[in-house]
């Protein structure tokens, strides 16, 4: 397995960069690199969990130094996605359910991606970020990703924030769920992994991560990397439908 690093660190390193850029951890296309490798069905959802924490720890703390961080209003987003997210992660389902589910999700939230527009902001009840919270924690908890490529489109279509602040309040949501989605798949799975090669992920996604969300932070505008990254979602996809609906198992 160790052997298989020397393809997996430049793509792991070139995901967190991407989506670093967007405020994403890189969950959903860290499952879809790692089924094609020799990796168990318990140990993708795993990986990927700690690859996204590595990456938006870094991400939360540079916007944190911008003054993008809102806490007030991500409290309400959290309030509920962390224990429903250890639920979604204590779950136990079928290796092929797993993977369509991931890929219709994905087309679908790349497809809202790409018809993103910038209008001005509006506030939202918090009992309605809460529920959002909620929900999406338990969908990102079962299939094993932070639920920032779900939080993202709905923020942006009730205008909730601008363009970087929405950013970093995706970064802190799939911190927190990654977290406890994680802790919900350990206490089911237990927590057996090889660092020698997790180890270097870790490193690939950090070192991506910080210059991605450094990249955003600055004066480049998110919304073309975020449509970048609409693309990339949506190629991960069709290739899972591709593989595990259309052609088989």
């Amino acid at each position: 397995m160790t052997g298989e690093l020397f393809y997996l660190i430049p793509i792991f390193f070139f995901i967190a960069l991407v989506y670093s850029s967007a405020g994403f951890g890189g969950g959903s296309s860290y499952l879809a690199v790692l089924t094609l490798f020799s990796f168990e069905f318990t140990t993708i959802r795993m990986v990927a969990l700690l690859c996204n924490i590595a990456v938006v720890s870094g991400s939360v703390w540079i916007f944190s130094r911008k003054g993008f961080l809102k806490i007030r209003k991500i409290l309400p987003l959290v309030l509920l996605s962390v224990p429903f997210a250890y639920l979604g992660g204590r779950m136990k389902i079928e290796q092929e359910f797993f993977f369509i589910l991931l890929g219709f999700t994905l087309v679908v939230v790349a497809i809202l991606m790409m018809i993103f527009r910038k209008e001005k902001t509006v506030d939202l009840p918090r009992y309605s970020n809460a529920v959002i919270g909620g929900g999406i924690g338990f969908l990102s908890g079962i299939i094993g990703i932070g639920g920032g490529v779900f939080l993202s489109p709905l923020l942006y279509f009730s205008r909730w924030a601008e363009v970087k602040v929405i950013a970093a309040t995706t970064a802190t949501f799939i911190l927190v769920n990654s977290i406890s989605g994680l802790t919900g798949q350990i206490m089911t799975h237990g927590f057996q992994l090889d660092w020698k090669v997790v180890g270097g992920l870790l490193l690939a996604v950090i070192a991506g991560g910080q210059i991605g969300a450094r990249f955003t932070a600055g004066k480049v505008n998110p919304l073309i990397v975020r449509r970048i990254t609409s693309v990339v979602i949506l190629v991960v996809g069709i290739r899972l439908l591709w593989k595990y609906l259309l052609v088989g198992f």
